[in-house]
Formats: structure tokens, C-alpha cells, sequence
């Protein structure tokens, strides 16, 4: 028996209406389902960065604030974040980073009577000798300008030089040293300036290179040994230890600098946030900080 001819056979100028018309429906679909997602809220427990924070400058005490998203390398809220002030103890971070820089960790620092002219007194004598790595530690949990001293001098006897060529070579464009510590160097000179912004991006490139140290201050105290002498400290970061997501910090307090600190947090897996504040209060600090990462948290008004 023959069959009826096929219709559609030989027939291209209806194959290709067909193809067409296939591929303009998937066309559509897609671009339904690209509008639906768009406009879901995310997943529980997972946090979009606004593109601004919603709240006022004036709602935290600090002089100057930044909150820094360093993978997109933006800027979600601002105050004054351009400006050099007074950085105390954040000087630190520098000094750590451009020491790991020039040293290996495990090398051996004799200590010397120099190195424990800074002000603090956590034990150091002249003579001992402690793994660099170890004063560094001591240095940012406890902010030890004793430790962070012996460090800096094992380093490089010009140290401070290091310590602006690093901050050029890191685009810190605000930011200059004068000593290794951040102490005040007279009642008129701090011994370091630098912008919010400035020490947000140092923050973030130190965790960087350095996470282990870095992210040691999240620890309540800390403890080093050497030979027969140990010596333990309370951390400066205690205030906000309870926040949750805290992977780093490093605090700062003189009489010209006010209250400082820089906190680092994961807001979700791989998307930190740098929170900076300066010229706060000694108290305050710790409030500004908990202000803005509670701005982070909170979920962008739909």
C-alpha cells in the first residue's frame, strides 16, 4: 500500500518557520525566568550589599568611617573617609605587613634595651630572644608597642622609610608614618597619619597575605613562649569579639588620635566587609563599628 506523501517533505521554507519558532519561544521563556529571579529576594541566610547603607553620618561618633566591600572594590557608606587623621595603633598593621615583607616569621629577635622604650611594659627583657612571628602576634592581639618595636627594628634599620615605600606601593595615597607603633611622637604629632579609606584597603590586603596572623585577634587573649618565659595578654578587640562573622581587628587609642579600629566580617562564604572608624572615642569605637555592620545586615528595603 503507498503512503500519502509527507507534506513537510522538501518543504525548507516551513523547517525553518518551525526552527524559528522554536527558538523565539525559548527566547521568551528565558527572558521570563531571567525577570523572576532578578526581582526574588536571596536565599535565607545569604546577604546582598546594598549599594548604600541607609544611615546618616552623624548617627556614629567617629570623625571618619568606611564601609568597604573589597571584592567589588566599592564603598558602601562614607564619612569623611578621605581624610588623614591620627592613626594610633592601626599603625601596626603596617608595620607587620611591611616586616613580613623584608623577614621571614620564624627568624630570632634578640631583644634590646631600644625596643622597650615605647610606652607599655608586657615583660620583654633586654636579651631575650623570640621568634619574630611571636611578637608580631603579641603585637596586634594585645597591640604591644614593646613587641611591635623589636619586630620593626629586626626588620630594617630604616623601617620607616619601608613602611611609606609599602604604602605607596599599595596605592595608600593618605596615608604616611613616623614611627613603627603609632604613638603620639608629642602632644602635636601622631606618629602616623592615614585616611579611613586608606586603612581599609590595608586591612583587607594584609588579611590577604597574612590571614593566620591577622585572624588571630579574633582570639580572646593571647600566649607566647620562649624558653622558660611566657607571657599572656588580654586582646583590645574584646569589645566586639561576640559579633558574629568577626574574622579580624586591630584597635588604636592616643590623646590625639581618639578611639580607632578596623574589623573585618564575613557576610557570607568568600564576601567579606571592612568597617573603619577614626577619631571615635575610646568607647564609641566599638558602638560605630557595631552600628555599621548592623547597617550591612540589614536586608535593602524592596
Amino acid at each position: 500500500m503507498k503512503l500519502p506523501a509527507n507534506p513537510l517533505k522538501d518543504s525548507p521554507t516551513i523547517v525553518v518557520i518551525a526552527i524559528a519558532g522554536g527558538a523565539f519561544l525559548i527566547a521568551i521563556i528565558l527572558a521570563v525566568l531571567t525577570v523572576f529571579y532578578k526581582n526574588q529576594a536571596a536565599p535565607l541566610g545569604i546577604v546582598q550589599f546594598p549599594e548604600s547603607l541607609g544611615i546618616a553620618p552623624s548617627s556614629i561618633t567617629a570623625k571618619a568611617a568606611i564601609v568597604y566591600d573589597p571584592v567589588e572594590k566599592k564603598v558602601l557608606f562614607a564619612k569623611n573617609a578621605d581624610t588623614p587623621l591620627p592613626l594610633a595603633s592601626l599603625t601596626k598593621l603596617m608595620t607587620a605587613q611591611t616586616v613580613l615583607g623584608l623577614q621571614q616569621d620564624t627568624q630570632s629577635v634578640s631583644i634590646t634595651a631600644n625596643d622597650l622604650s615605647p610606652e607599655g611594659d608586657w615583660g620583654f627583657l633586654p636579651g631575650d630572644v623570640w621568634r619574630l612571628r611571636d611578637l608580631l602576634r603579641f603585637g596586634l592581639v594585645a597591640s604591644a608597642n614593646d613587641a611591635m618595636a623589636a619586630a620593626a627594628a629586626a626588620a630594617s634599620p630604616h623601617i620607616i622609610d619601608e613602611m611609606n615605600r609599602t604604602a605607596g606601593s599599595l596605592g595608600l595615597s593618605q596615608t604616611y608614618f613616623l614611627n613603627p607603633t603609632g604613638l603620639d611622637v608629642d602632644p602635636e604629632t601622631a606618629g602616623a597619619y592615614g585616611s579611613a579609606y586608606d586603612m581599609a584597603v590595608l586591612a583587607s590586603t594584609f588579611l590577604g597575605q597574612y590571614p593566620t596572623l591577622f585572624e588571630a585577634t579574633t582570639q580572646s587573649s593571647v600566649t607566647i613562649q620562649s624558653g622558660a618565659t611566657i607571657l599572656h595578654a588580654s586582646s583590645t578587640d574584646t569589645p566586639i569579639l561576640d559579633i558574629p562573622g568577626l574574622i579580624a581587628a586591630k584597635t588604636g587609642y592616643t590623646d590625639l588620635a581618639g578611639g580607632n579600629l578596623v574589623a573585618i566580617f564575613d557576610i557570607e562564604i568568600g564576601r567579606p566587609v571592612v568597617i573603619a572608624v577614626l577619631g571615635s572615642t575610646k568607647e564609641a569605637r566599638f558602638s560605630d563599628v557595631r552600628t555599621l555592620i548592623d547597617a550591612v545586615r540589614t536586608p535593602p528595603i524592596r
